[in-house]
């Protein structure tokens, strides 16, 4: 499992115009609403919500990654948005928000989940990454971009 076999055309939007951090939380999740994963999306909107109470999911460089384990879900579900205006998300670094990543996954795949958060960390981390995603015009292009960065990595 990589992020590139688990995001999808349908799972990507680029350039969304929002103004707050719970706009965006509410568009992710309607992003994956129709995704075969989903089992109960509104349990997945609780426990999203409720991981995002425990603590801001605004990792610092202008990313954030909402995130919850979490029974909703039969198989991991990821989303990629890039905004066409920066948000405060009330990051750890206190800078705004441009490039939101959702990570949802069953509650029994724990060592799954940790380390999907952390590719996506280390990859959209990277600055030169970063500025690709957001120049970004195509949900293919975002693919062919994790296709190609992650083609040396192991799978998860």
């Amino acid at each position: 499992m990589k992020i590139e076999d688990l995001l999808s055309d349908d799972c990507i939007v680029l350039h969304l115009e929002l103004t707050s951090k719970s706009q965006v939380i509410d568009k992710m999740l309607s992003i994956v609403a129709d995704h075969p994963g989903v089992k109960d999306h509104d349990k997945l909107r609780q426990d999203v919500l409720k991981r995002e109470k425990e603590m801001s999911t605004g990792i610092g460089k202008q990313i954030a990654l909402p995130h919850a384990k979490t029974d909703a879900v039969s198989s991991p579900v990821l989303a990629l948005a890039t905004l066409g205006t920066e948000i405060n998300f009330e990051s750890i670094d206190n800078e705004p928000v441009q490039l939101v990543f959702l990570l949802v996954t069953p509650e029994e795949m724990l060592a799954e989940h940790l380390k999907l958060l952390s590719r996506i960390t280390r990859l959209a981390g990277r600055e030169d990454v970063r500025i690709r995603l957001m120049a970004a015009s195509s949900a293919d292009e975002v693919l062919d971009l994790f296709r190609e960065e992650e083609k040396d990595f192991p799978q998860i």
